[in-house]
């Protein structure tokens, strides 16, 4: 295992890198300058770490930052451009919740300056990151698997409308990942009974787009769960009294079944 104090790489030799990017709280010293330290962390994507706990035990290189996406978000285009044209959605260093709430009080908002410092800070290391991973992983095998892991809430009216599917697949419309990977995976959310699509409202962000190289031998794959789909999501938007709920091993023990079985399956694909 490679650490630093926000970042860590515990390294595997599966054909497999499982890339963490928002479960980070950390909202390195900005807690005075946002309207409230718990809005600051209230997009985060809660207990993902624990949810694919099981991955190094299958081998995989998994790559994590605890900084907060409120910090900056290592999984948005680094030059500020917006991945969904047309649509909200959050900037690199965000100055707005998912329902578009403010983060700072009012001026201390991030200044181009300020970006530019946090992106070399933050976001090129976790990059880098992928990448050393991903070329160690590439010199032991033909072909590796990118699997970058999300959730959000299910309803959210400023993305996305009605309610999310509980799994959502993306592969930047085909063009991250080899199209028999897709359908295999999508085979195993179909089997599950529950809501899924692939390549909807979520196509894969910076991380799947940036790093799905087929034609070089590297598939990625972004998976975007529905919070009810492993926590007793509450109504709305949440409130410090009741967001986050607490990690409830038994309630996420059906949906663990079914990563793990797309995690395997991933591997077993890239080494065939």
């Amino acid at each position: 295992m490679a650490s630093t104090p926000w970042l860590t790489v515990t390294r595997g030799t599966a054909p497999l890198l499982v890339s963490i990017p928002h479960t980070g709280i950390d909202l390195a010293g900005l807690e005075n300058r946002l309207v409230s330290p718990w809005l600051g962390r209230r997009d985060c994507d809660w207990w993902i770490d624990q949810l694919y706990d099981f991955a190094g035990d299958l081998g995989a290189t998994v790559v994590h930052t605890a900084i907060s996406r409120t910090v900056i978000d290592v999984n948005r285009d680094p030059s500020g451009a917006s991945l969904y044209p047309g649509q909200a959605t959050t900037g690199l260093c965000p100055t707005e919740t998912f329902d578009g709430d403010p983060l700072y009080r009012e001026g201390e908002e991030p200044g181009p300056s300020e970006v530019d410092e946090r992106r070399e800070k933050f976001f090129v290391p976790y990059h880098t990151a992928l990448q050393a991973e991903i070329d160690r992983l590439r010199a032991l095998h033909g072909k590796i698997v990118v699997y970058d892991c999300h959730s959000i809430r299910s309803v959210l009216p400023r993305l996305f409308e009605g309610t999310l599917p509980v799994f959502n697949l993306g592969t930047n419309d085909g063009k991250s990942a080899d199209p028999v990977l897709q359908a295999t995976v999508g085979q195993i959310m179909a089997e599950t009974g529950e809501a899924f699509v692939i390549n909807g409202r979520f196509k894969g962000g910076w991380i799947t787009r940036h790093f799905g190289q087929p034609q070089n031998g590297v598939h990625a794959l972004q998976m975007e769960l529905s919070n009810r789909g492993y926590m007793r999501e509450p109504e709305g938007k949440g409130t410090p009294d009741n967001w986050p709920v607490p990690y409830d091993a038994e309630f996420a023990a059906p949906i663990r079944v079914t990563l793990e079985k797309i995690l395997k399956t991933a591997i077993a694909w890239a080494q065939s």
